[in-house]
């Protein structure tokens, strides 16, 4: 996300309406709630950890402890057993 300056794109109106309430700083104006993206839809990050899951808990189908896997996957005991007893 980049910076724009508000006099490039706002007409002057609703630029002094903005300056009464926030002026002088950076301020974020969100997208509309239907015109937001779902979590992870824009990259594979999201599949990627379905696999990663999915391979946790395979190994740990397999039998390796919970220790095993937080060396293994650099995670958490809490974030590894959320990842095995997580319901599908």
């Amino acid at each position: 996300m980049s910076y724009v300056n508000g006099k490039e794109i706002l007409p002057d109106n609703i630029l002094e309406e903005i300056q009464k309430y926030f002026g002088g700083g950076l301020i974020y104006i969100p997208l509309p709630k239907d015109k937001r993206c779902k979590w992870g839809s824009r990259t594979a990050v999201k599949e990627e950890l379905q696999l990663r899951n999915e391979k946790i808990r395979q190994r740990k189908r397999e039998g390796c402890s919970i220790k095993e896997l937080m060396e293994e996957f650099h995670l958490s005991y809490d974030s590894i057993k959320r990842i095995i007893y997580q319901k599908n």
